[in-house]
């Protein structure tokens, strides 16, 4: 145990970010450098090495959390990055970007704030890579078999490293012009820098995969083709077809899906465009849908310049205490105020959109809205709440409703869907086409990047016992397991 009395002795303290007339005027992480070393050794001494410990529960990689705790608390770093990477492919990514189900197990979460496992996995692995402690691991030798991973997101990437490592020739497939899926192109800068993408790409190349961008299965490649050239493929193209609006004057000009609308803000920060042909610069922005990814757009709004930003959620507004019909150690649905909000805008609950109004040459000026309630189980309109409020940009965030079917991919391979759209699969992730398997949001539908890279993992056994008869490789999950929730 790391202190013994940590959890009575310390308080919980997360990163400073910086101040936010700084923040929004650059594309950089919101926090500020260095601010979490100086208290990250007490803070992972608050945990108290339970005898079991729920936050393996919470987190589907199955993450050795209270060993890394202990050893960050002792300040031993490389050992800690063992343990670390021992269950995650990625943790800079998961410590930058995953909501930290394992906090909400936290036995200490029971009555009192959880330990910080979010700050303290992210510490570790910067400081692993200051300390080098992240090094190719090549494979001792090949199996002479072949791999391809269709999609190149943290489930598309987990899968290719723990294959490659296994001793498989991998061969990454991107439709992008760059390797990261929606780590790339779908998550800002502000809440990941993509230098962290492009050294994990490195080591994994001095590993042996090989990536080809600009190709997308289906379209530029027939799904068949790709399967008879190679021994197996892993389908890890995500969850990207995205639930639309449709409502009178959806046809408008300046109404757009979350995903056509922060990949191009991106590519400014990548050098490749000087200006987003879509921006919110001098605009009324609104944005609909509640999660992450609305989230995503107001702080890109922000720092293009809107002149306001309005956020819509058609279910009422969380409460800030762990309500009695989620007890712990489950997942439970608070309010939460992310750098985003923080930085400015207005948030709406119990509101659901009726109809756009354009002006005379075909743009949104107005969102028109109605306050709804739960009656009897159904969402139902309020009569006299509707108004309207101008709109001069939208953006559509309201989640994913499955994979992508209309490039080919599906139809090509043959392959056989789930009640809900996804590609389905066995207890081996694998298709209903001999030597052809799904990992991530395709065949779970859309989920956070921890079940994704776990996703991964497990996959890439099902793909190694199917090449080798057997293996080694871990799964952490099944196919089945879904989040520790009421």
């Amino acid at each position: 145990m790391a202190d013994p009395k940590g959890f009575l002795t310390t308080g919980r303290e997360v990163a400073e970010t910086r101040p936010v007339g700084e923040r929004v005027k650059d594309w950089n992480e919101v926090y500020v450098p260095g601010s979490l070393l100086p208290i990250i050794s007490k803070q992972a001494g608050r945990c108290m090495d339970c005898g079991i410990p729920f936050c393996h529960n919470g987190c589907p990689l199955g993450n050795l959390i209270p060993e890394w705790n202990d050893y960050a608390y002792r300040e031993d770093w490389s050992a800690a990055s063992e343990r670390l990477h021992a269950t995650n492919n990625f943790p800079e990514f998961t410590g930058r970007l995953c909501p930290a189900p394992c906090e909400s197990a936290c036995v200490l979460a029971i009555n009192q704030t959880a330990v910080t496992i979010k700050n303290v996995e992210v510490t570790i692995i910067d400081k692993a890579w200051e300390s080098g402690d992240v090094t190719p691991q090549p494979p001792e030798r090949l199996s002479g078999k072949t791999v391809a991973v269709i999609g190149s997101g943290p489930a598309g990437l987990a899968a290719a490293q723990q294959l490659t490592r296994a001793g498989h020739t991998v061969a990454v497939y991107e439709r992008a012009d760059r390797i990261g899926g929606l780590l790339r192109y779908g998550i800002p800068a502000f809440k990941m820098e993509k230098r962290h993408i492009n050294r994990r790409i490195e080591q994994m190349r001095a590993e042996g995969t090989k990536f080809r961008t600009e190709v997308e299965i289906g379209r530029d490649i027939d799904a068949a083709k790709l399967r008879k050239r190679y021994d197996a493929v892993v389908i890890a193209a995500g969850a990207t077809t995205a639930r639309d609006l449709p409502v009178p004057g959806r046809e408008l000009n300046g109404i757009h899906q979350a995903m056509e609308y922060l990949p191009l803000a991106n590519k400014v920060q990548e050098g490749d465009l000087t200006v987003a042909p879509i921006t919110a610069e001098g605009k009324h922005v609104v944005v609909i849908g509640g999660g992450d990814t609305g989230a995503d757009c107001v702080g890109t709004a922000h720092r293009q310049g809107a002149v306001s930003v309005t956020q819509l959620e058609i279910m009422p507004r969380p409460g800030e205490e762990r309500p009695a019909n989620q007890p712990w150690p489950t997942f439970p649905m608070l309010y939460k105020v992310t750098s985003a909000h923080e930085e400015g805008g207005e948030r709406v609950y119990s509101v659901s959109t009726t109809h756009f109004e354009g002006d005379e040459d075909g743009n949104v000026q107005f969102l028109h809205l109605v306050e709804v309630e739960f009656k009897d189980g159904k969402l139902e309109q309020k009569p006299g709440t509707e108004r309207k409020i101008p709109a001069q940009l939208v953006t559509l965030a309201m989640g994913f409703t499955g994979t992508d079917q209309e490039n080919g991919l599906v139809r090509q391979f043959g392959l056989e869907l789930d009640a809900r759209g996804n590609i389905a699969r066995d207890g081996d992730y694998a298709t209903n086409v001999p030597g052809v398997y799904v990992a991530g949001d395709a065949g779970r539908g859309q989920s956070l990047i921890v079940w994704a890279i776990a996703e991964g993992r497990s996959a890439a056994r099902g793909v190694d016992r199917f090449l080798a008869g057997d293996s080694a490789l871990p799964a952490p999950i099944k196919p089945t397991d879904r989040s520790l929730m009421v």
